[in-house]
């Protein structure tokens, strides 16, 4: 698998499961559209210095990375990034997002008017 598709992969699999997946929709549902980035970028990240340490203790090739662990080899990760952080915005934008609806109260659950007028 090539470097690029396990980014694209990366970014709209974070992407899925923050739009579908219950528990996960639902924290991230509480946040602003910064922090929601925010959180994106982070774990994106997160992932990306992840599949780096991988290839610099040689286990990426157990994992069909062909990342070296060079400088070369962090730029290209910074491309790859970028590409998850495109993949990732891109797949959210056209998802699903639904805000939970407000109760409706029956007419015998309202609680009595109060009264405008003043006694005399």
């Amino acid at each position: 698998m090539s470097a690029e598709s396990l980014s694209l992969i990366a970014g709209t699999v974070l992407s899925l499961i923050f739009s579908y997946v219950p528990g996960a929709k639902g924290w991230y549902l509480q946040f602003n559209g910064q922090a929601k980035r925010l959180i994106m970028l982070t774990l994106i990240s997160l992932s990306a210095g992840i599949v780096f340490g991988l290839s610099c203790l040689g286990w990426g090739s157990e994992f069909g990375i062909t990342l070296s662990c060079d400088q070369a080899g962090l730029f290209g990760l910074v491309r790859q990034v970028v590409l998850a952080i495109i993949a990732n915005q891109g797949i959210y934008a056209i998802s699903p997002h639904t805000t939970p609806k407000p109760k409706i109260q029956s007419e015998g659950s309202n609680p009595p008017a109060a009264s405008s007028g003043s006694k005399i």
